[in-house]
C-alpha cells in the first residue's frame, strides 16, 4: 500500500490560496491571499518551497506565463490546483470539521 501524502497546515493554506486565486495564482499573490485571509504573514520563500512540494505531490501544476517588460523579460510561473489537490483539500476540510464538531471550547464554552 502506498504511503499517503497528508497536507501540513502551510501546505493546506497555500493550496487553498491557489484555489481561491483562480488561474492567476503565482507566488506573491498566494502569499498576499494567505496574509489577507488568515492574518498571518508567510515568507515568500516558504510559499515557493511549498508550491514546489505541492507540485511534486501532484496537488498543483505550474505553467509559465508570457515574459513581461515589467519583470525584465521574465515569465511569471502560475499555479493551478489539480483534481487530486482539490480532493485532498476537501478531505482535509472534512477531517477538520469532524475533529472540531461538538468541541465546547470552539463554541465559546469551557475547554
Amino acid at each position: 500500500m502506498r504511503k499517503r501524502d497528508y497536507l501540513s497546515q502551510l501546505e493546506l493554506m497555500v493550496l487553498l490560496a491557489v484555489m481561491s486565486s483562480g488561474r492567476d495564482a503565482y507566488g506573491v499573490l498566494v502569499s498576499r491571499n494567505i496574509a489577507e485571509k488568515s492574518g498571518r504573514e508567510v515568507a515568500l520563500a516558504s510559499v515557493y518551497a511549498t508550491l514546489e512540494r505541492l507540485e511534486r505531490k501532484g496537488f498543483v501544476k505550474s505553467a509559465l506565463g508570457e515574459p513581461t517588460a515589467e519583470r525584465g523579460g521574465k515569465a511569471r510561473t502560475y499555479f493551478t490546483a489539480t483534481a487530486t489537490g482539490i480532493q485532498e483539500a476537501r478531505e482535509a476540510h472534512a477531517t477538520l470539521l469532524r475533529l472540531s464538531a461538538d468541541l465546547p471550547a470552539l463554541k465559546g464554552g469551557a475547554a
